[in-house]
């Protein structure tokens, strides 16, 4: 897996649509309107939609 990056305004929004906690994640990966999201602290991933 790359590096994670923090999420932009944009990213942290639609985290928020689907009831996600900005802090706790971070974006590994950004695939044709889906963010792939890592969760800081236990390493468990999820899949999104948004920009």
């Amino acid at each position: 897996m790359k590096n994670p990056k923090r999420p932009t305004k944009s990213q942290k929004m639609a985290m928020k649509a689907v009831g996600l906690n900005s802090a706790n994640w971070l974006v590994f990966k950004k695939v044709q309107g889906e963010l792939h999201l890592v969760h800081r602290e236990t390493g468990t991933t999820r899949i999104i939609p948004g920009n």
